[in-house]
Protein backbone atom coordinates (compact mmCIF):
# COMPACT_ATOMS: atom_id res chain seq x y z
CA UNK A 1 0.00 0.00 0.00
CA UNK A 2 1.11 2.99 -0.86
CA UNK A 3 0.72 6.12 1.15
CA UNK A 4 1.05 9.86 -0.53
CA UNK A 5 -0.31 13.17 -0.96
CA UNK A 6 -0.68 14.97 -4.33
CA UNK A 7 -2.19 18.44 -4.43
CA UNK A 8 -1.27 21.43 -6.55
CA UNK A 9 -0.96 23.64 -3.86
CA UNK A 10 2.59 21.47 -2.93
CA UNK A 11 5.73 22.75 -4.80
CA UNK A 12 7.32 19.76 -5.27
CA UNK A 13 11.24 19.53 -3.74
CA UNK A 14 13.92 17.86 -4.36
CA UNK A 15 13.56 14.09 -4.62
CA UNK A 16 14.69 12.12 -2.02
CA UNK A 17 15.59 8.53 -0.56
CA UNK A 18 14.82 8.32 3.05
CA UNK A 19 15.14 5.70 5.96
CA UNK A 20 12.68 5.21 8.62
CA UNK A 21 12.59 2.71 11.82
CA UNK A 22 9.23 4.49 13.89
CA UNK A 23 7.18 1.87 16.23
CA UNK A 24 3.69 1.82 17.55
CA UNK A 25 2.57 1.49 21.27
CA UNK A 26 2.35 -2.22 21.05
CA UNK A 27 5.90 -1.93 20.54
CA UNK A 28 6.08 -3.66 17.39
CA UNK A 29 8.67 -2.06 14.77
CA UNK A 30 8.35 -0.83 11.09
CA UNK A 31 11.17 -0.06 8.73
CA UNK A 32 9.78 2.21 6.11
CA UNK A 33 11.66 3.52 3.30
CA UNK A 34 10.10 7.06 1.75
CA UNK A 35 9.57 7.48 -1.83
CA UNK A 36 10.13 11.31 -2.46
CA UNK A 37 8.54 14.32 -0.23
CA UNK A 38 6.61 17.80 -0.74
CA UNK A 39 6.81 20.49 1.11
CA UNK A 40 5.02 22.92 2.39
CA UNK A 41 5.79 25.71 4.49
CA UNK A 42 7.85 23.97 7.33
CA UNK A 43 6.08 20.73 6.59
CA UNK A 44 7.41 17.71 4.66
CA UNK A 45 4.65 15.38 3.05
CA UNK A 46 6.33 12.10 2.11
CA UNK A 47 5.23 9.23 0.05
CA UNK A 48 5.87 6.13 1.19
CA UNK A 49 5.21 2.53 0.68
CA UNK A 50 3.79 0.79 4.26
CA UNK A 51 2.90 -2.04 2.45
CA UNK A 52 4.14 -4.39 5.63
CA UNK A 53 1.81 -2.75 7.77
CA UNK A 54 -1.20 -5.21 7.43
CA UNK A 55 -3.39 -2.82 9.78
CA UNK A 56 -3.59 0.36 7.84
CA UNK A 57 -5.91 0.04 4.77
CA UNK A 58 -6.27 3.74 4.21
CA UNK A 59 -4.20 5.05 0.83
CA UNK A 60 -4.94 9.01 2.33
CA UNK A 61 -2.46 7.88 5.11
CA UNK A 62 -0.57 11.22 5.57
CA UNK A 63 3.07 11.30 6.96
CA UNK A 64 3.75 14.70 8.67
CA UNK A 65 7.36 15.76 9.11
CA UNK A 66 8.46 18.59 10.80
CA UNK A 67 12.25 19.58 11.59
CA UNK A 68 13.23 20.18 15.09
CA UNK A 69 16.82 21.04 14.75
CA UNK A 70 18.85 17.97 13.78
CA UNK A 71 15.66 15.90 15.10
CA UNK A 72 12.59 14.93 12.86
CA UNK A 73 9.61 14.07 14.60
CA UNK A 74 6.95 12.11 12.56
CA UNK A 75 3.29 12.01 13.45
CA UNK A 76 0.08 10.78 11.79
CA UNK A 77 -3.51 11.36 11.71
CA UNK A 78 -5.84 8.68 10.44
CA UNK A 79 -8.77 6.65 12.19
CA UNK A 80 -7.25 3.65 9.82
CA UNK A 81 -4.33 2.53 12.94
CA UNK A 82 -2.73 3.72 16.07
CA UNK A 83 -0.19 6.41 15.57
CA UNK A 84 3.49 6.28 15.00
CA UNK A 85 5.90 7.32 17.30
CA UNK A 86 9.43 7.95 15.67
CA UNK A 87 12.99 6.14 16.34
CA UNK A 88 14.86 8.02 13.46
CA UNK A 89 14.47 9.71 10.17
CA UNK A 90 17.41 9.29 7.52
CA UNK A 91 17.53 12.10 5.02
CA UNK A 92 19.53 15.53 4.40
CA UNK A 93 20.97 17.24 1.73
CA UNK A 94 24.16 18.09 3.81
CA UNK A 95 27.49 16.24 2.72
CA UNK A 96 27.42 12.55 4.27
CA UNK A 97 31.01 12.02 5.01
CA UNK A 98 30.58 8.66 6.61
CA UNK A 99 28.96 6.77 3.59
CA UNK A 100 31.96 7.83 1.14
CA UNK A 101 33.32 5.12 -0.47
CA UNK A 102 36.72 3.77 1.54
CA UNK A 103 39.73 2.31 -0.92
CA UNK A 104 41.48 0.39 1.45
CA UNK A 105 38.79 -2.61 0.77
CA UNK A 106 38.83 -3.71 4.93
CA UNK A 107 35.33 -4.45 6.66
CA UNK A 108 35.23 -3.60 10.92
CA UNK A 109 33.59 -6.09 12.66
CA UNK A 110 32.36 -3.92 15.40
CA UNK A 111 32.24 0.09 15.16
CA UNK A 112 30.30 1.98 17.55
CA UNK A 113 29.49 3.92 20.99
CA UNK A 114 31.30 2.38 23.99
CA UNK A 115 30.41 4.04 27.85
CA UNK A 116 27.30 5.72 27.61
CA UNK A 117 25.66 5.91 30.50
CA UNK A 118 21.62 5.97 30.28
CA UNK A 119 18.60 4.90 32.85
CA UNK A 120 16.61 2.38 32.25
CA UNK A 121 14.08 0.38 33.77
CA UNK A 122 14.30 -3.71 34.79
CA UNK A 123 12.08 -6.11 35.67
CA UNK A 124 12.25 -6.49 39.79
CA UNK A 125 10.41 -10.37 41.26
CA UNK A 126 9.27 -8.59 44.04
CA UNK A 127 8.80 -4.49 42.61
CA UNK A 128 7.85 -5.63 38.97
CA UNK A 129 10.11 -2.92 37.50
CA UNK A 130 13.57 -1.22 39.14
CA UNK A 131 15.45 1.92 37.86
CA UNK A 132 18.93 2.20 37.27
CA UNK A 133 21.71 3.65 35.43
CA UNK A 134 23.42 1.34 32.88
CA UNK A 135 26.84 1.54 30.72
CA UNK A 136 26.03 1.06 27.57
CA UNK A 137 28.17 -0.34 24.57
CA UNK A 138 26.26 -0.33 20.99
CA UNK A 139 28.09 -1.52 17.56
CA UNK A 140 27.33 -2.78 13.97
CA UNK A 141 29.52 -3.97 11.72
CA UNK A 142 30.44 -1.80 9.19
CA UNK A 143 31.03 -2.79 4.95
CA UNK A 144 34.60 -2.15 3.21
CA UNK A 145 33.11 0.19 1.12
CA UNK A 146 31.95 2.96 3.34
CA UNK A 147 34.27 5.35 5.56
CA UNK A 148 32.42 5.53 8.54
CA UNK A 149 29.42 4.44 10.66
CA UNK A 150 26.84 7.51 11.59
CA UNK A 151 27.67 7.84 15.29
CA UNK A 152 24.22 9.43 16.16
CA UNK A 153 21.83 7.20 14.89
CA UNK A 154 23.19 4.70 17.66
CA UNK A 155 22.04 7.45 20.67
CA UNK A 156 18.65 7.95 18.65
CA UNK A 157 17.27 4.28 18.89
CA UNK A 158 18.89 4.84 23.23
CA UNK A 159 16.92 7.74 23.35
CA UNK A 160 13.59 5.37 21.74
CA UNK A 161 13.50 2.82 24.62
CA UNK A 162 14.42 5.00 27.34
CA UNK A 163 12.72 3.66 30.25
CA UNK A 164 11.42 0.84 28.36
CA UNK A 165 14.74 -1.60 28.02
CA UNK A 166 14.73 -5.08 29.14
CA UNK A 167 14.96 -8.83 28.47
CA UNK A 168 11.45 -8.30 26.70
CA UNK A 169 12.31 -5.89 24.39
CA UNK A 170 16.10 -6.54 24.13
CA UNK A 171 15.92 -8.38 20.61
CA UNK A 172 13.75 -5.09 19.41
CA UNK A 173 16.10 -2.80 20.33
CA UNK A 174 18.65 -4.71 18.62
CA UNK A 175 16.84 -5.04 15.92
CA UNK A 176 16.07 -1.21 15.61
CA UNK A 177 19.93 -0.79 15.60
CA UNK A 178 20.80 -2.89 12.48
CA UNK A 179 18.05 -1.15 10.67
CA UNK A 180 18.54 2.19 11.56
CA UNK A 181 22.26 1.88 10.44
CA UNK A 182 21.25 -0.59 8.02
CA UNK A 183 24.17 -3.66 9.04
CA UNK A 184 24.41 -6.56 8.47
CA UNK A 185 24.77 -7.44 12.05
CA UNK A 186 24.34 -5.06 15.36
CA UNK A 187 26.00 -5.98 19.00
CA UNK A 188 24.38 -4.36 22.31
CA UNK A 189 26.40 -4.78 25.56
CA UNK A 190 23.90 -3.73 28.92
CA UNK A 191 26.16 -3.42 32.53
CA UNK A 192 23.82 -2.29 35.18
CA UNK A 193 23.66 -2.41 39.36
CA UNK A 194 20.79 -4.10 40.31
CA UNK A 195 19.85 -3.81 44.15
CA UNK A 196 17.88 -6.07 46.14
CA UNK A 197 16.04 -5.69 49.48
CA UNK A 198 17.80 -8.58 51.91
CA UNK A 199 17.20 -8.98 55.73
CA UNK A 200 20.23 -9.37 58.19
CA UNK A 201 20.09 -13.30 59.03
CA UNK A 202 19.49 -13.23 63.14
CA UNK A 203 18.13 -9.68 63.71
CA UNK A 204 15.65 -9.04 60.56
CA UNK A 205 16.86 -5.83 59.38
CA UNK A 206 16.71 -4.85 55.79
CA UNK A 207 19.45 -3.45 53.45
CA UNK A 208 19.97 -2.69 49.51
CA UNK A 209 22.21 -5.61 48.15
CA UNK A 210 23.44 -4.64 44.81
CA UNK A 211 24.49 -7.20 42.64
CA UNK A 212 26.27 -6.31 38.53
CA UNK A 213 24.25 -7.84 36.13
CA UNK A 214 24.75 -7.67 32.16
CA UNK A 215 22.74 -8.14 28.74
CA UNK A 216 25.24 -8.83 26.10
CA UNK A 217 23.14 -9.84 22.84
CA UNK A 218 23.86 -10.13 18.96
CA UNK A 219 21.33 -10.27 15.67
CA UNK A 220 21.83 -10.49 12.31
CA UNK A 221 20.33 -12.13 9.19
CA UNK A 222 21.05 -15.92 10.15
CA UNK A 223 20.87 -15.87 14.40
CA UNK A 224 20.27 -13.73 17.30
CA UNK A 225 21.71 -14.65 20.95
CA UNK A 226 21.75 -12.98 24.21
CA UNK A 227 23.92 -13.51 27.13
CA UNK A 228 22.66 -12.90 30.70
CA UNK A 229 25.69 -11.97 33.15
CA UNK A 230 24.88 -12.04 36.81
CA UNK A 231 27.72 -11.26 39.43
CA UNK A 232 26.87 -12.07 42.83
CA UNK A 233 29.15 -11.59 46.37
CA UNK A 234 30.01 -14.08 48.36
CA UNK A 235 31.80 -15.54 51.82
CA UNK A 236 34.43 -18.48 51.31
CA UNK A 237 36.08 -20.52 54.02
CA UNK A 238 39.21 -22.08 53.12
CA UNK A 239 38.79 -26.10 54.09
CA UNK A 240 42.40 -26.67 54.17
CA UNK A 241 43.17 -23.96 56.36
CA UNK A 242 40.05 -25.41 58.96
CA UNK A 243 41.85 -28.80 58.45
CA UNK A 244 45.38 -27.59 59.46
CA UNK A 245 44.71 -25.44 61.87
CA UNK A 246 44.02 -25.44 65.98
CA UNK A 247 41.92 -22.38 65.71
CA UNK A 248 40.23 -20.88 62.89
CA UNK A 249 40.03 -20.47 59.22
CA UNK A 250 40.97 -18.00 56.73
CA UNK A 251 38.28 -16.78 55.11
CA UNK A 252 37.26 -13.97 52.47
CA UNK A 253 35.30 -12.57 50.11
CA UNK A 254 34.61 -13.47 46.44
CA UNK A 255 32.32 -13.54 43.73
CA UNK A 256 30.75 -16.26 41.64
CA UNK A 257 29.72 -14.79 37.58
CA UNK A 258 27.07 -16.65 35.67
CA UNK A 259 26.50 -16.12 32.33
CA UNK A 260 23.36 -17.76 30.73
CA UNK A 261 22.03 -18.38 27.13
CA UNK A 262 19.00 -16.43 27.20
CA UNK A 263 16.49 -18.59 25.80
CA UNK A 264 12.91 -18.86 28.38
CA UNK A 265 12.73 -15.89 30.94
CA UNK A 266 14.62 -16.01 34.48
CA UNK A 267 14.34 -13.89 37.18
CA UNK A 268 18.01 -12.03 38.48
CA UNK A 269 16.41 -13.34 41.69
CA UNK A 270 16.58 -16.74 40.90
CA UNK A 271 20.38 -16.80 40.46
CA UNK A 272 21.08 -15.07 42.69
CA UNK A 273 19.89 -17.29 45.43
CA UNK A 274 21.22 -19.86 43.61
CA UNK A 275 24.65 -18.51 44.10
CA UNK A 276 24.14 -17.74 47.46
CA UNK A 277 23.51 -21.24 48.38
CA UNK A 278 26.31 -22.37 46.86
CA UNK A 279 29.29 -20.42 49.20
CA UNK A 280 30.00 -20.42 52.36
CA UNK A 281 28.08 -17.67 53.78
CA UNK A 282 25.90 -14.78 52.09
CA UNK A 283 27.66 -11.62 52.14
CA UNK A 284 24.67 -8.06 53.12
CA UNK A 285 24.85 -4.63 53.01
CA UNK A 286 24.43 -4.74 56.93
CA UNK A 287 25.30 -6.70 59.57
CA UNK A 288 24.72 -6.36 63.50
CA UNK A 289 26.75 -8.21 66.06
CA UNK A 290 24.02 -10.97 66.17
CA UNK A 291 24.10 -10.92 62.55
CA UNK A 292 27.87 -11.45 62.50
CA UNK A 293 28.05 -14.07 65.01
CA UNK A 294 25.90 -16.19 63.03
CA UNK A 295 27.50 -15.42 59.40
CA UNK A 296 30.70 -16.31 60.58
CA UNK A 297 29.92 -19.63 62.48
CA UNK A 298 27.74 -20.46 59.27
CA UNK A 299 30.86 -20.38 57.01
CA UNK A 300 33.35 -22.01 59.21
CA UNK A 301 30.74 -25.01 58.99
CA UNK A 302 30.65 -25.13 55.64
CA UNK A 303 34.51 -24.52 54.21
CA UNK A 304 34.42 -24.01 50.35
CA UNK A 305 37.44 -24.24 47.84
CA UNK A 306 36.52 -22.12 44.63
CA UNK A 307 36.41 -25.26 43.12
CA UNK A 308 33.63 -26.30 45.00
CA UNK A 309 31.83 -23.12 44.57
CA UNK A 310 31.39 -23.16 40.89
CA UNK A 311 30.52 -26.85 40.84
CA UNK A 312 27.75 -26.77 43.00
CA UNK A 313 26.75 -23.60 41.04
CA UNK A 314 26.57 -26.06 37.88
CA UNK A 315 25.23 -28.65 39.93
CA UNK A 316 21.71 -27.06 40.79
CA UNK A 317 21.56 -24.98 37.09
CA UNK A 318 21.75 -27.98 35.14
CA UNK A 319 18.50 -29.52 36.80
CA UNK A 320 16.82 -26.70 35.57
CA UNK A 321 15.63 -27.15 31.54
CA UNK A 322 15.39 -23.71 30.91
CA UNK A 323 19.09 -23.07 30.64
CA UNK A 324 20.60 -24.91 27.47
CA UNK A 325 24.45 -23.50 27.96
CA UNK A 326 25.98 -21.54 31.19
CA UNK A 327 28.77 -20.71 32.74
CA UNK A 328 30.08 -20.11 36.05
CA UNK A 329 33.32 -18.30 37.20
CA UNK A 330 34.64 -17.23 40.76
CA UNK A 331 36.87 -15.66 41.92
CA UNK A 332 38.26 -15.47 45.51
CA UNK A 333 40.07 -12.38 47.04
CA UNK A 334 42.32 -14.36 49.25
CA UNK A 335 43.08 -13.12 52.63
CA UNK A 336 46.39 -14.28 53.67
CA UNK A 337 47.82 -14.87 49.67
CA UNK A 338 48.82 -11.79 47.59
CA UNK A 339 47.00 -13.18 44.57
CA UNK A 340 42.80 -14.53 43.96
CA UNK A 341 41.77 -17.97 43.89
CA UNK A 342 40.21 -18.88 40.36
CA UNK A 343 38.00 -21.47 38.81
CA UNK A 344 35.66 -22.02 35.76
CA UNK A 345 33.28 -24.15 34.08
CA UNK A 346 30.47 -24.28 31.73
CA UNK A 347 27.55 -26.77 31.05
CA UNK A 348 25.93 -27.26 27.45
CA UNK A 349 22.75 -29.40 27.39
CA UNK A 350 23.18 -32.26 25.28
Amino acid sequence: MAVTKKHTAFRKAQPGSYHLSVRRPDRRLWSVTTLQFYKKNSIFFFAADLSEVSDLTSTKDLLKVRKIGPLHIVSRSTPAGPALRLIAIRGSHVKDVQNQHDHRNIDIKKVGIKGIRYPINVLDRANQTQATVATINMYVHLPHKFKGTHMSRFVEVLNAYCGELSLKTFFEMLEAIRSGLDARSANLEIAFPYFVQKTAPVTGIASLMEYQCEYIGRVNDDDRRLTVSVTVPVCTLCPCSKEISSHGAHNQRGVVTVRILYQEFFWIEEIIAVVEQSASSDVYALLKRQDEKYVTEQAYHRPMFVEDVVREVTDKLRTDTRFAWFSVEAENFESIHNHSAYAYTEFSRP
